[in-house]
């Protein structure tokens, strides 16, 4: 016990001096990028290192304090984006963590991994497609093997493709987004939970989509109200067990997803409708998910559906 938790003091004090360094870097800097961004646009899934202006997700100014040493994460969707600030942030408060994604975004699984790494905390590789249910097996069970725990799921993974009508929805379109953003949820979560014990949690990224809607994202918007619902209802199912089950529920967000998504001239606007006239960065929303997964923080707190809007007052 006294040469783990030595080398946990050894990682933090690490993780702070680097933390230090990028403040420095950041000097103080709160600015954040505005549209319009150059028009883009990439074939799906999309990679975070050919994104200009790259999204931010390193969190300069956030210092870890150990809320999640000795805890292993395995998130979804956690190669760029959301989910690789979450990646980093889980690592830098003390989490081993495992990142799934899709075969095709290998070179941005690695920049994680380096980034993990560089928190001194480690990072194992999943690739695979969280719309298969035996997928999902494999991967809580590689975890297991990789790590002997399981604490915390963060299910992120998602797609979205707009159309102006539904009868644009084609059904293989439709058949895609709900096996991704809410049947991979639940084969993650249906995975996941025989493994977690008493103080784990289990996190879910819904979106402001899902409480307002979206016309131009039926199917989108719809899977994400069933996010928010399929939160409330595990929620009430694990409690007893005292696992906690949250969401965060973001607006616009500067990442692959919306790029690869909207046309080119579209994606150089977006978030721009927002009061604060932009869309957010990933190391914006991490902290959110660094709060639901930490006992300190949030350990009376389950079944909860929290909005980052940048501004925006009425979520429904």
């Amino acid at each position: 016990m006294a040469s783990t938790e030595s080398s946990r003091g050894t990682r933090s004090r690490k993780s702070a001096a680097r933390t230090t360094k990028r403040t420095a870097r950041d000097k103080g800097g709160a600015r954040k990028p505005k549209p319009p961004f150059p028009a883009q646009h990439q074939p799906k899934p999309g990679l975070e290192s050919q994104l200009e202006p790259r999204p931010k997700y390193e969190a300069p100014t956030y210092r870890g304090s150990g809320k999640l040493d000795g805890r292993v994460a395995l998130i979804t969707g956690g190669d760029s984006g959301i989910g690789r600030a979450v990646a980093v942030l889980y690592a830098r408060e003390g989490a081993d963590v495992a990142i799934v994604y899709l075969p095709e975004e290998q070179s941005d699984a690695e920049e994680t991994r380096d980034a993990v790494s560089g928190e001194g905390t480690r990072c194992l590789l999943i690739p695979g497609d969280v719309r298969d249910p035996k997928f999902c097996e494999r991967a809580v069970q590689r975890v297991v093997d990789e790590f002997g725990q399981l604490d915390i799921l963060v299910n992120n993974a998602a797609f979205q493709q707009h159309q102006e009508s539904i009868e644009d929805i084609t059904d293989e379109q439709l058949e895609r987004t709900f096996r991704t953003n809410i049947f991979g949820y639940f084969y993650m979560a249906r995975a996941a939970i025989p493994r977690l014990k008493r103080g784990s949690t289990i996190v879910n990224t819904g979106s402001i989509t899902g409480l307002q809607g979206s016309k131009e994202l039926l199917d989108y918007a719809s899977t994400k109200g069933a996010i928010h619902a399929f939160t409330k209802s595990l929620a009430q199912n694990l409690v007893e067990r005292k696992i906690r089950v949250n969401c965060i529920s973001p607006g616009p967000i500067w990442t692959p997803l919306n790029v690869a998504d909207k046309k080119a001239a579209e994606a150089a606007k977006h978030g721009k409708e927002t009061p604060m006239e932009r869309p957010g960065q990933p190391e914006e929303v991490a902290p959110a998910y660094v709060f639901f997964a930490s006992n300190s923080d949030s350990s009376y707190i389950t079944g909860e559906i929290l909005t980052l809007l940048g501004g925006e007052t009425t979520a429904a």
